[in-house]
């Protein structure tokens, strides 16, 4: 679907590039006619092709593929083009796709039958690449203002209901295809009525434009959290349904709770005044949510359920979110619960450091610690799992970071000082810590003020951190060596490194992850991935660790292959200091 929303069709020959975007199928049963037209439109600027060279599967291409313009030849075996076009003029959603034949045949008959079907347009072959080019960029110039008119709010140039409804059922269809979670956010205005009752129709259009930049900001700048991991951006479409009512959805969301993320956050850029015909205006919204699966796996249950939700909302006041589920609204509930406290935590010195013992596998002397977060809330005990993953998504553990780093290097200067001098101290990196921009010289200024030789200290990563763009994190991870600490790449074994990459980090340590350990006694392929890991340490000239040690016969099979150390229950689990201080006297 094309819109001309960002530019009017120019007199001179010369394509907007809102049309350089459209999609074009060209169907030809001679691939080299097909690479011809191609190259002649590339040259024009499009680049979105769809080809067909098999004209029986051009009806399943067209409509998995929704083009913006058919180039199709009539004489293919098979099916013709005759069939092809009597098909898609016969198809509900594409009787008005344009279409233009492009043939060799002479027989006027044939160009009569094509018109009296539905043809657009008619090119004789051989083609001309400038009469191709301007039917083209007319027809799609066509296109684009037709499009504009009918699948496109006039006032908000937001798309309307008929592209929602249809977009809806397709990314529904994608999401059950790929297993991904879907939420969809019906949002109304509150009492847009008396805008329009108090200031005039003029000023209650300025509102509802306002209103959908707005939201827009905020789906566009919405944080990695909302998304399941590795998945691009663009999947958030905006929706203007009918009066003050908008639509967003959201696809491949990380878990459903997780949209009311977005929803706080359009309350909240809602909730600026906004200045219109010289008066400040001030809004609030309500908003419903409904999520696939939990909620549903139909077009219209989940726009019914979002509206009912909505409606809810709006009875309670108004300026706020409902689910549609129950279930989710907890699951949120406890997490604003967690957050609001988790935001407190360092100041009310709630946040404290284990440490778990990484042990010498031939001596079984304690060579040095990882420090683990732990957090005792006014509310009990909270478990890593349930606080971690929300600092990281809040941003909270940049500074919760720097403060275990800080916690950590004071103990270890600690008990250097007592005359542990040789016990060395590992400290987990998050992702965001490693994109923070300022964290080369948090860790710097970290170990100036506590006096510790960098040596001594170990920042671990997991594979994830070192995933694409891996230049500028080898400078990164350079500069970090420079300060004189080590670096250890934790639960390797479970990401995607490439070995080429590996080989060019500057690391010391690779950490076995706990999955591997667990199987080692009762599957010969994973004690074969462990053997090949230490083998592969040893060649890099790097330290093994394994993680999650339990059983005597565990330790046995590493010792035998050589591994240095190792942490787990079977030596101890993760302790406060004072006790940690105890099982280093042993």
């Amino acid at each position: 679907m094309l819109s001309n929303r960002d530019a009017d069709l120019p007199d001179a020959f010369e394509m907007p590039g809102h049309l350089a975007g459209a999609t074009i199928m060209i169907v030809d049963d001679e691939p080299f006619n097909i690479e011809v037209v191609r190259a002649f439109l590339e040259e024009d600027g499009y680049h979105n092709f769809v080809t067909v060279s098999d004209s029986t599967h051009a009806m399943q291409v067209l409509e998995a593929k929704r083009p913006d313009l058919l180039l199709l030849d009539l004489m293919m075996p098979k099916v013709s083009g005759f069939e092809v076009l009597a098909a898609v003029r016969a198809h509900p959603k594409y009787k008005y796709l344009p279409v233009i034949i492009l043939t060799a045949s002479t027989d006027p008959e044939n160009k009569i039958q094509a018109l009296e079907l539905g043809a657009t347009d008619f090119l004789a072959k051989p083609l001309d690449p400038c009469e191709l080019g301007l039917r083209v960029r007319n027809t799609l110039g066509a296109k684009a203002y037709q499009d504009q008119l009918a699948y496109f709010d006039p006032l908000t140039n937001l798309p309307n209901r008929y592209v929602f409804l249809d977009d809806l059922t397709r990314s529904l269809h994608a999401a059950q295809r790929h297993d991904d979670q879907l939420a969809l956010l019906s949002i109304e205005l509150d009492n847009f009525e008396n805008i329009n009752a108090s200031m005039g129709m003029s000023a209650g259009d300025q509102v509802l434009c306002l209103v959908a930049q707005r939201i827009k900001e905020v789906s566009r700048n919405v944080d990695v959290l909302v998304r399941a991991a590795g998945e691009l951006a663009e999947e958030q479409t905006l929706f203007h349904l009918d009066g003050s009512v908008f639509s967003l959805m959201l696809d491949r969301i990380k878990n459903a709770e997780n949209s009311a993320v977005v929803a706080g956050r359009v309350l909240s850029a809602l909730a600026a005044p906004m200045l219109v015909e010289g008066r400040e205006v001030f809004l609030t919204a309500s908003i419903g949510i409904a999520t696939f699966p939990d909620s549903g796996n139909e077009a219209s249950s989940l726009l019914r359920l979002a509206s009912s939700a909505k409606d809810y909302a709006k009875k309670l006041g108004g300026n706020s979110f409902q689910f549609s589920s129950r279930e989710i609204s907890e699951m949120y509930e406890k997490r604003l619960k967690i957050e609001s406290s988790l935001r407190k935590a360092l100041a009310n010195e709630e946040l404290v450091l284990y440490y778990q013992p990484k042990v010498n596998i031939q001596s079984g002397a304690i060579q040095g610690v990882e420090a683990l977060l732990r957090w005792n809330s006014e509310n009990g005990f909270v478990f890593p799992n349930d606080f971690i993953p929300l600092a990281e998504e809040t941003g909270l553990i940049i500074p919760i970071g720097a403060w275990v780093l800080a916690e950590a290097c004071s103990q270890l200067k600690e008990w250097h000082d007592r005359g542990e001098s040789s016990l060395s101290m590992s400290v987990n990196l998050s992702v965001k810590q490693f994109a923070d921009p300022n964290l080369l010289e948090t860790v710097k200024r970290t170990i100036e003020e506590s006096g510790i030789d960098p040596k001594f200290l170990t920042l671990e990563l997991t594979e994830s951190h070192i995933m694409g763009d891996i230049e500028p994190k080898i400078a990164l991870l350079k500069s970090l060596k420079e300060l004189g600490v080590k670096l250890s790449i934790d639960d390797f074994g479970t990401g995607y490194s490439s070995l080429s990459y590996l080989r060019r980090l500057p690391l010391d340590e690779l950490k076995i992850d706990r999955s591997f350990i667990m199987e080692v006694i009762d599957h010969p392929e994973t004690r074969a991935i462990v053997s090949t890991i230490i083998f592969l340490a040893k060649s890099l000239n790097l330290v093994t660790v394994a993680e999650g040690i339990e059983k005597q016969e565990e330790l046995e099979f590493l010792q035998t292959l050589g591994c240095q150390q190792y942490q787990g229950y079977y030596f101890s689990r993760p302790v406060p200091s004072a006790e940690l201080s105890k099982l280093l006297s042993l």
